[in-house]
């Protein structure tokens, strides 16, 4: 079986909420992403996923992440690891895209970047370290992590340019799988938030 992994956003914070880039910040979850994390959780018990027996579980070491990855039920089953960690915005943590258009009109962080913050070329050395450490056995993987990293893996994965990561957005509590089609890698589903309307 050529491995597969399956991408967790962390549940819903105040700052997500707001828009407001959040890279190392260690902002908690809302009341609304515990709820979406837990119904995360019920989803991956159910068929076609049944609890994800003998996958491994990795989660950016970040609260949000963590803290979503424990309440979906695979804490005791992950190892946290600083690669899943989200993109260090440096000057623009905590901004949102409208105030930092208001600075630098015109701006796109995935032409762009941060400045005082991580390189383009360093989130795709990061996001092609976990492609790679997917890929390394014949296991399933799960990893619980950000909107933009997890974006950046989705682009390495295909093997694509970290730009390609733009056209993939990713919402809060969302699941999405990366795998194969006719023995190349593809995306078998994308930010699936179904498991969000129970209830």
């Amino acid at each position: 079986m050529a491995p597969r992994i399956l991408l967790a956003r962390h549940g819903q914070t105040e700052w997500s909420l707001s828009g407001r880039h959040t890279g190392r910040t260690d902002i908690p979850l809302l009341e609304e992403g515990r709820r979406g994390a837990k119904l995360l959780g019920e989803r991956l018990g159910r068929a076609p996923y049944d609890g994800l027996d003998g996958v491994e579980v990795r989660t950016s070491p970040l609260v949000r992440a963590s803290e979503t990855c424990e309440l979906a039920g695979f804490g005791e089953r992950a190892a946290t690891w600083d690669a899943l960690m989200e993109w260090d915005y440096g000057a623009y943590e905590g901004l949102t895209p409208a105030r930092i258009q208001e600075l630098r009109p015109g701006w796109f962080i995935w032409r762009d970047g941060v400045p005082e913050g991580e390189s383009l070329a360093e989130v795709t050395a990061r996001a092609d370290e976990v492609v790679q450490w997917a890929r390394s056995a014949d296991r399933d993987v799960l990893v619980f992590a950000h909107g933009h990293i997890l974006r950046s893996i989705g682009a390495r994965w295909l093997g694509l340019p970290l730009d390609f990561a733009a056209r993939i957005r990713l919402n809060p509590t969302s699941l999405s799988v990366l795998g194969w089609a006719y023995g190349e890698p593809a995306l078998e589903s994308w930010n699936e938030t179904g498991h969000l309307a129970v209830g």
